[in-house]
């Protein structure tokens, strides 16, 4: 069995045109090795106000799970692999599952992080988990760095 630290669910996923457009038009650039990569810091959710949802009820008289107060939100994670470079989508498919593998492993809580493939060549695994792990230290510290400005 596996703990919930080890898996990659939906809600670990960016998705919507919002949350992308905000990323991309908010959110700081850089690139290593075969990636391009884009992140952002989301702030906390209030704790209370229009964005807390914890303890409503819903129909049929369930209701969502309270949030705990020191709990960080997921970070989430948008894999881009550009079809110019790879036609078949066997290969694209086969590297993006890759990069979520190697994101999975050392996720970042917190932080919209997009992480765009810039390369012809399909690279093996242990180069795509060094350079993901090279590319998330790099968004750690950073926003380690802009925390403590704050």
């Amino acid at each position: 069995m596996t703990s919930m630290d080890n898996t990659l669910s939906k809600s670990e996923r960016l998705s919507g045109k919002k949350s992308i457009s905000n990323l991309l038009s908010g959110g700081k650039w850089g690139s290593c090795g075969h990636f391009r990569y884009c992140w952002m810091a989301r702030p906390l959710p209030a704790a209370s106000g229009k964005g807390d949802v914890s303890g409503v009820q819903l129909e049929g008289g369930s209701a969502l799970p309270t949030v705990p107060a020191g709990a960080t939100e997921p970070g989430r994670l948008l894999v881009s692999v550009p079809k110019r470079f790879f036609k078949r989508a066997v290969k694209r498919n086969l590297l993006k599952r890759r990069i979520r593998e190697a994101y999975r492993v050392r996720k970042i809580p917190g932080v919209d992080i997009l992480l765009q493939y810039n390369s012809q060549e399909l690279t093996d695994f242990a180069v795509i988990e060094a350079e993901v792990s090279t590319i998330l230290e790099r968004i750690g510290s950073a926003a380690e760095d802009n925390d403590s400005r704050s």
